[in-house]
């Protein structure tokens, strides 16, 4: 099932319920006095974060979303009642956008609710213009429109890791094996479609579809899924023992990452995956050259196959991400 990522929609509060006119009956008068009461509120519009990435897919259903109207007054002073507000319940990250006014809001915590739109003020009856000097006023006024308008809706997903690295570096293998996901696994490029959640001692870990070269001007999967990884605290840069060029594996992938200034500057750690296709000896040669020659530490040598290995890169995992909370 695909990821439902952006979406455009027409949203629009209530209406403000019109007043009235009416007059209180009373005997031997042909006209007694005002009594016509002020409409109600429209509804406001509201978008609500929820943790569930795939709440666009139920966005999308309808393209239109409306707050109730607010109802008008009647006889007796009665005010109509206000409209029902609308909530709108989007992935944590959204960014909502104003296509009319450029406005942006982000949906950055899980529960938070913010008013998109304000309903219209309900209009005032003939009861509200009676004065000294006009006993009988035959005026009311209608509701007001409520705030309307176009919205284009983004998601940006909000983790704490984000993995990254060539199609078939082992990154969804690794999310599986640290958080029990059960993440689609297979022996060809772009296994992974979208991007693929995780909890790991309550951190999120993001498995980004592979980047190939070429990525950040739409070649591959990777350009779509790029800015899915925006918000995290932390890169972990997957290269695969397997490979015959790990430097060149590296550079490739930070490249596509430089076209995104907010990307390329956080903090990222290399992790060698599938240890278990070269000797300990192979891997330890492979991990030195890459330290020597691009100057970064790798933080795990790691296989899925070993179950050690998980429990010792899990364990270094949180302390690092312990770490960097710490420092934010």
């Amino acid at each position: 099932m695909a990821l439902i990522d952006e979406h455009t929609i027409y949203a629009s509060a209530g209406r403000g319920g019109d007043g009235v006119v009416r007059w209180l009956r009373e005997k031997f008068k042909p006209k007694g006095g005002p009594n016509g009461g002020d409409g109600g509120n429209g509804g406001h519009f509201y978008i609500e974060a929820i943790r569930d990435i795939t709440a666009l897919r139920r966005v999308i259903r309808k393209d239109t979303y409306q707050a109730e109207n607010g109802f008008p007054g009647s006889k007796n002073s009665m005010h109509g009642a206000n409209g029902e507000d609308f909530t709108l319940q989007l992935p944590l990250g959204s960014v909502v956008t104003n296509l009319e006014t450029g406005d942006v809001v982000e949906l950055t915590r899980d529960g938070e609710e913010i008013r998109l739109l304000q309903g219209g003020a309900g209009g005032f009856g003939n009861e509200h213009f009676k004065s000294s000097i006009n006993q009988t006023p035959m005026e009311a006024t209608q509701g007001k429109e409520g705030e309307h308008g176009k919205f284009h809706i983004e998601l940006k997903l909000i983790a704490d890791v984000g993995l990254v690295g060539l199609p078939n570096a082992g990154k969804t293998s690794l999310l599986n094996a640290l958080t029990n996901s059960d993440a689609r696994v297979a022996d060809y490029p772009f296994t992974t479609l979208d991007p693929n959640l995780g909890v790991y001692h309550k951190y999120i870990l993001a498995d980004i579809p592979g980047l190939i070269e070429g990525a950040s001007e739409g070649k591959g999967l990777g350009h779509k899924f790029l800015r899915h990884i925006t918000r995290t605290s932390v890169i972990l840069h997957c290269i695969s023992l397997e490979r015959d060029n790990p430097i060149q594996d590296y550079e490739v992938i930070r490249k596509e990452l430089s076209t995104y200034p907010d990307i390329i500057e956080k903090k990222e750690y290399i992790i060698l995956t599938k240890s278990d296709t070269v000797t300990k000896k192979g891997a330890e040669d492979i991990q030195t050259m890459i330290e020597t020659n691009l100057n970064k530490k790798v933080l795990s040598v790691v296989s899925v196959l070993d179950d050690d290995a998980i429990k010792n890169f899990g364990d270094t995992l949180i302390k690092v991400l312990r770490e960097e909370k710490t420092e934010l």
